[in-house]
């Protein structure tokens, strides 16, 4: 196996353990239902992976350009198809997920809220000791501020890893249509080049034409001038 073919199988295999694990977190992220730190965890494996497929995709379009190989051009096309809709895949998880998240937090809120509220009707008629029912008011409010804030705070994160969604989405887009362009201008290129090389081709015939006219009317003229 020479060296070109082993890079070419190089590249291919690091797409597909790419693309796997990528498929992979994905699935992570619509499991993970603890916490926004561990969404943020599987995010940045995930941005990861996502780079290392849309390199991959670069160099081989830079492959089938250099070899001008039909074959590895639909091969890239391909590639960038699944890519785009990987990239989708992994938004929409991390949307659901944090749904799912911030969901779970408003349901435990609510859950305490209504415990509290029984815990003080059971007592106010049971006329227990007033002091025990201070102590547990006040657990009550510790847990339910505890609780808001930090529904706050996933909220910020949230709005934050969703601007950073937004913003890799638009940089993969745009990337897509750079590629997208400069593989219509270098086909563009590559019909020119033809173009100008039949007329290279037609412009020699009619050299090698005339020049055999000439020869012609050179003979003519030696030939009528010593006989």
């Amino acid at each position: 196996m020479d060296k070109d073919t082993f890079t070419l199988q190089s590249i291919r295999q690091d797409l597909i353990d790419n693309n796997l694990q990528a498929k992979a977190i994905i699935q992570d992220i619509l499991n993970s239902r603890t916490s926004i730190a561990e969404l943020e965890e599987l995010n940045e494996a995930g941005r990861a992976k996502l780079s290392a497929i849309r390199k991959s995709i670069e160099r081989l379009d830079d492959w089938a350009r250099d070899t001008a190989d039909a074959s590895l051009a639909k091969e890239v096309d391909t590639h960038r198809d699944q890519f785009s809709k990987t990239l989708q895949a992994f938004r929409k998880a991390n949307v659901s997920t944090m749904l799912e998240i911030e969901k779970a937090n408003r349901e435990e809120l609510m859950a305490i809220t209504g415990e509290s509220e029984l815990r003080q009707r059971t007592t106010v008629r049971a006329r227990h000791n007033q002091g025990s029912l201070v102590s547990q008011e006040n657990d009550v409010t510790e847990k339910m501020l505890a609780i808001s804030r930090h529904l706050s705070e996933t909220t910020q994160k949230s709005a934050v890893t969703l601007e950073t969604l937004v913003a890799s989405s638009q940089n993969v887009e745009a990337t897509s249509d750079e590629l997208h362009n400069t593989a219509g201008s270098i086909s563009m290129s590559g019909k020119l080049l033809k173009k100008y090389g039949r007329r290279e081709c037609t412009d020699k015939m009619l050299l090698f034409f005339a020049f055999c006219l000439f020869l012609a009317c050179v003979f003519y003229i030696v030939q009528k001038r010593l006989f």
